[in-house]
């Protein structure tokens, strides 16, 4: 039974692997679940044994790769931490660091905001990026909250627009350096933009 298990999880890792490089290339609108089972090497059978449709595929993609990024995000304590803009700018270097330098991570973002469309079959992947931003963006809303009561940030300053305008900031930053990678570079560009960002708070 225990092999068994272990054989099913090695095919949806196949599949998530296939999927991931089969989109980086050719795009997620133009990569069919037949293309994705034929270069994992198994049957479609068995795509839809482990996935619903091609959007419950790609986001086990996205997730696989994005959700160590959330929870750090979210492991910031915004009811007990005392330096909740220190943790925040480090939460979000981290994010930076790994699109940067891990293959993997820059390869997801890559299909994320340069190789999909939120169109028909794939209008469900559009769902879980707003649900994914919202998220994020209510944590960084959070984290405000927290150190604006503490001090750090001015109580005239409405936190709301201020998690908007933060993560149309740190979106901006990865989106354009993914068009263009030679342009700037994403650790020190986002350092230093930060570190203007968070200072003009106080």
């Amino acid at each position: 039974m225990r092999r068994t298990k272990e054989d099913a999880q090695q095919t949806r890792e196949s599949l998530l692997d296939a999927a991931e490089r089969l989109f980086a290339e050719r795009g997620v609108s133009r990569t069919s679940l037949q293309d994705i089972a034929k270069a994992a090497g198994v049957t479609r059978g068995a795509v839809y044994w482990h996935f619903e449709d091609k959007t419950e595929l790609f986001n086990a993609m996205m997730s696989r790769t994005t959700l160590p990024m959330e929870d750090t995000l979210k492991s910031i304590d915004t009811e007990r931490e005392a330096q909740p803009l220190v943790e925040l700018k480090a939460s979000m270097m981290d994010v930076m660091q790994r699109i940067a330098h891990d293959p993997r991570t820059q390869r997801v973002f890559d299909i994320a905001t340069l190789k999909v469309e939120y169109i028909d079959e794939l209008s469900g992947i559009r769902e879980r990026h707003l649900n994914v931003h919202g998220s994020c963006q209510s944590h960084v809303e959070a984290t405000f909250r927290r150190a604006q009561a503490l001090g750090h940030i001015r109580p005239d300053l409405n936190l709301h627009v201020l998690a908007v305008t933060y993560m149309a900031l740190v979106n901006g930053l990865i989106h354009n350096w993914m068009l263009d990678q030679s342009r700037y570079d994403l650790v020190a560009a986002a350092d230093a933009g930060l570190d203007v960002f968070l200072s003009g708070l106080r």
